[in-house]
């Protein structure tokens, strides 16, 4: 986008106007690479206990913008001194790197609250350890909670990742 926007002001250049076919792989990998972010936003939003509905409609947005991205990416790549289809192509990548970030965004708050009720059933886990009333019971209540831990690890490991 950036590149797009920061157009020169040398004026006019010396090179053969017409199609661009870095402008056509640009945008074929462009419209690759959605196609990739999609497939795993399909996964995720289908696999998550929380905020399901704004993961799809989140999704569907990502969806819609792609192909309006696609649309705009290949009228500019057919005439690529056209200040107006730059500027369609512009908003459009705006547009879906919005859908893109606002996807990221609610798909990390799922897996936060993931995270959060593990860390509930953990410390519950701790309480019941700490309010033992015999050695017998202790081992119990350490013997269940030692499993919560380490899946609690486990989640937070794979966000270090």
């Amino acid at each position: 986008v950036t590149t797009l926007v920061n157009t020169s002001n040398k004026g006019p250049s010396n090179k053969k106007r017409g199609r661009s076919k870095k402008a056509h792989v640009l945008a074929a990998s462009v419209e690759q690479a959605t196609e990739n972010f999609l497939e795993k936003g399909d996964k995720i939003a289908k696999e998550s206990q929380f905020l399901k509905e704004e993961l799809v409609a989140a999704v569907e947005d990502v969806r819609k913008q792609g192909e309006l991205m696609k649309s705009a990416s290949g009228e500019f790549a057919d005439d690529p001194c056209s200040s107006v289809k730059r500027g369609n192509m512009v908003r459009a990548a705006r547009a879906l790197l919005s859908a893109v970030t606002r996807l990221l965004i609610l798909a990390d708050m799922a897996d936060v609250y993931k995270l959060l009720v593990q860390l509930k059933v953990v410390e519950e886990g701790i309480l019941k350890l700490r309010n033992a009333g015999t050695e017998q019971d202790l081992g119990i209540q350490y013997k269940a909670l030692k499993p919560e831990v380490d899946k609690l690890n486990i989640m937070a490991a794979k966000r270090q990742q």
